[in-house]
């Protein structure tokens, strides 16, 4: 197997998971797909990233490899490929840092006026 089908292949995984688990998809498809689903198996596969790559990932493995020791060995490598992706590409919250309230006080006390309170002359 070349370098790039395992390259296509593992784009393939991450772009057809993210569509399932994070996007609207067009027509709004996937959302209605998710919301349709009752409560069970495939709720909980289409709401995980790291399971639906799995089974996402089977049949590309199946078509791609072209033994089945490289099938087998493929199948979670693409899964794997793909969550690490998605990882390096999720954005998560920001991270938000707040000084505490006494040194907060005492950097605004230090701090020169921005601007002259008093009233403008000839007024």
């Amino acid at each position: 197997m070349r370098f790039y089908w395992l390259a296509l292949g593992i784009l393939c995984v991450w772009r057809m998971t993210h569509l399932c688990v994070a996007e609207d998809g067009p027509w709004d498809l996937m959302v209605r797909l998710r919301n349709a689903l009752r409560p069970g198996f495939w709720q909980k596969v289409l709401t995980c990233f790291y399971c639906l790559s799995l089974w996402v990932a089977l049949p590309l493995a199946l078509w791609i490899g072209e033994s089945w020791v490289e099938r087998v060995l493929l199948w979670p490598a693409l899964s794997a490929g793909a969550i690490l992706l998605e990882r390096a590409t999720a954005t998560g919250p920001a991270i938000y840092h707040e000084e505490p309230e006494d040194s907060a006080a005492r950097s605004r006390d230090a701090a020169p006026p921005t601007e002259d309170p008093s009233p403008p002359a000839g007024g």
